[in-house]
């Protein structure tokens, strides 16, 4: 079969790394003879521009359609007017709704060879290996009600942050089959101390937990989770929080590979391609990054890890998969090393020398 695969290019670098991730797709097929086409569509701020909405209908329409989704980031200073209606990160969190794309997977794992690109101490890095699904449609992004009201003269801002527990329990579910593949422990990351809808969260797991024997559930609250990652991160295989929580915890874990721009990852939900697979939205977890937009040196490895990761889970075609990572850790092996991860006076790659390193180690 062929694949349909919608690539999303977005906002600043996002058409950069994008062709970047195209180039190694067209590399890892053509070795292993599979076949797919591409369709290109607008969101964020590039489809305010040309469409006048963040999520053009022809967008929506065509990733309901297709296999899998490729996107590059969306946003950027021309359209970040606080009051204006549509926002481009608007497109993507409604992509990610109408899609049902309701879990996002991270996966954490340092190559030895960047530890010096790494803040934490090389010791601390040791052994680090685990994955974060957060979940993506649920939680303060999209409560309601969300307002600004007039009060005694004051301003008043309002986001709400609620959870059902179908919400939760489905998260959980796929969180706890994950570790049932990986080394059999689960991290649940809430504020139970002091949020109702966490209490729910924590209450919800521990039941789902009952359906996995096989795995250890451990319960952090948030503020422990974001220490421990700095301090044992290697303690953590699985980890499961919500939307906030999981958005700013990956962030915050993307220092231990060294650079943001190296991590990935696959939003899944339910709704399966013609291959039988989950239809997903993959991404590198970095935004638009406007400083360096259009200079060509922006980090492409989250992007073809993101490609790699839909190669397993929407195409499964896991010996492409396997090939895009390999070559990736080859290259880094090599001493191959955009601007964000050379050390001083080391050499650095520009984005097309280094997605051109990384086609030569699959071919």
């Amino acid at each position: 079969m062929k694949a349909k695969i919608v690539t999303l290019p977005g906002d600043g670098i996002g058409p950069e790394v994008v062709t970047a991730a195209i180039e190694v797709l067209a590399a890892v097929c053509n070795k292993f003879g599979y076949e797919y086409e591409l369709d290109e569509q607008l969101i964020g701020g590039s489809a305010l521009d040309v469409a006048g909405s963040s999520l053009p209908e022809a967008t929506l329409k065509a990733c309901r359609q297709s296999d899998a989704v490729l996107l590059g980031a969306v946003g950027g200073p021309k359209w970040d007017d606080p009051n204006a209606s549509d926002r481009p990160e608007k497109g993507l969190l409604g992509l990610r709704k109408e899609l049902g794309l309701y879990a996002n997977v991270r996966p954490v794992r340092p190559h030895a060879d960047l530890s010096k690109a790494s803040p934490l101490r090389a010791d601390l890095l040791e052994g680090v290996d685990f994955t974060v699904l957060r979940e993506l449609t649920g939680g303060i992004y999209f409560g309601e009600p969300r307002e600004r009201r007039q009060e005694n003269g004051l301003t008043l801002a309002l986001d709400t942050m609620v959870y059902s527990d179908a919400e939760i329990s489905r998260a959980a579910h796929m969180a706890f089959r994950l570790a049932q593949g990986r080394r059999g422990k689960l991290t649940s990351v809430d504020k139970a101390n002091v949020l109702e809808s966490s209490r729910l969260w924590r209450q919800t797991v521990t039941q789902v937990a009952e359906d996995y024997p096989d795995v250890e559930l451990e319960h952090l609250l948030v503020d422990a989770a974001a220490m421990h990652l700095l301090t044992r991160p290697a303690s953590f295989d699985v980890i499961v929080t919500s939307n906030l929580f999981g958005d700013i915890l990956t962030d915050e874990a993307s220092v231990l590979t060294g650079s943001m721009g190296n991590l990935p990852s696959a939003s899944l939900g339910e709704d399966l391609n013609q291959f039988g697979q989950p239809r997903g939205l993959y991404e590198p977890i970095h935004g638009s990054a406007p400083d360096i937009a259009g200079k060509g040196v922006a980090n492409p490895v989250g992007t073809i890890n993101s490609l790699a990761l839909m190669l397993r889970y929407s195409l499964g075609w896991e010996d492409a998969a396997a090939a895009v990572e390999q070559a990736v850790d080859v290259a880094l092996s090599d001493g191959c090393r955009t601007v964000d991860l050379a050390a001083d006076g080391e050499k650095s790659l520009n984005t097309t020398e280094m997605y051109a390193e990384v086609v030569a180690r699959i071919n």
